[in-house]
């Protein structure tokens, strides 16, 4: 075992989870990992929607208001890096992008107010710990992977995308205020900003200047995201060699309240990011 589950303590199980408990997890039922060569990995960690038998079972909380608050899609732009994972499991069952403490809903308050389970015959014990042996098993993958990517290449940009709603009043209700809500989010609070200038301005500078539907996109930093766990898991472990990008994408290319892709906007926002990967993978990174 690798020392990178030491990231993720967890004070509060019902039971201790020990790290060597993520060697009981079947990795090929929770994620695919596509590898290639190159500096670029992507991560869609809230994209996925499956649950195990045994969660289903005790969901209070229907698919359709699940599927809102996933992230679906932002799998297909983490897959424009060469190396990218695929996550199946529903950030529901276990939340890799927060740290173990608060991986699983467990109150309506740890999720949008959401009653995710019944309240009789809901979440067990047993359950719960089960979620949190996936969360370390996914960061005891996830660090040597980087680490072997690190000795490679010198170093990497992690794409950790993400998108929000911005009509939570409802599909007819005027969308939430666009001076706070970005149509992306660039979330650096966990990075030495200064060191990794020279790649986060040009990363922005380049979707910023992206033709989107005839028109520019709104790119801007810390907003209202910062980027999480998996963020700082990057910065923690890899402070020079590794650069992790929270991108929160609103979700101007579907219906959030039905799922429905718009096709023509979503694949617009594909080419932005491919574009802009392309134009940074030569340039300095860092000062």
């Amino acid at each position: 075992m690798s020392n990178f589950g030491a990231e993720t303590p967890n004070h509060n199980a019902p039971g201790d989870v020990s790290y060597s408990d993520a060697e009981t997890v079947d990795p090929g039922k929770l994620w695919q990992i596509e590898a290639a060569s190159g500096p670029f990995v992507g991560l869609a960690v809230h994209a996925g929607h499956e649950m195990r038998c045994d969660l289903r079972s005790v969901l209070k909380i229907d698919d359709r208001t699940r599927l809102r608050e996933e992230d679906p899609y932002t799998e297909k732009i983490a897959a424009l890096c060469g190396t990218h994972i695929l996550t199946f499991r529903s950030r529901f069952e276990v939340d890799l992008n927060r740290n173990a403490n608060e991986a699983i809903c467990v109150q309506p308050e740890d999720c949008w107010n959401l009653r995710v389970w019944k309240e009789n015959d809901g979440l067990t014990q047993t359950m719960y710990r089960r979620s949190l042996v996936e969360h370390a098993a996914f960061y005891e993958m996830l660090g040597p992977l980087l680490r072997g990517i690190e000795k490679r290449e010198g170093r990497f940009l992690v794409l950790d995308c993400h998108s929000y709603n911005h009509r939570r009043a409802g599909p007819d209700q005027p969308p939430a205020d666009p001076e706070r809500n970005p149509e992306i989010n660039v979330g650096t609070g966990s990075m030495d900003r200064a060191h990794w200038a020279p790649l986060v301005d040009r990363f922005m500078g380049s979707l910023q200047e992206a033709d989107y539907l005839g028109r520019h996109l709104d790119v801007r930093e810390n907003v209202n995201f910062r980027g999480r766990h998996l963020a700082r898991f990057v910065h923690t472990h890899f402070p020079r060699s590794g650069c992790c990008l929270a991108i929160e994408i609103k979700k101007i290319f579907m219906d959030e309240w039905t799922g429905a892709l718009n096709e023509a906007a979503f694949e617009a926002l594909l080419a932005a990011f491919r574009a802009t990967l392309n134009r940074i993978e030569a340039v300095p990174w860092t000062r």
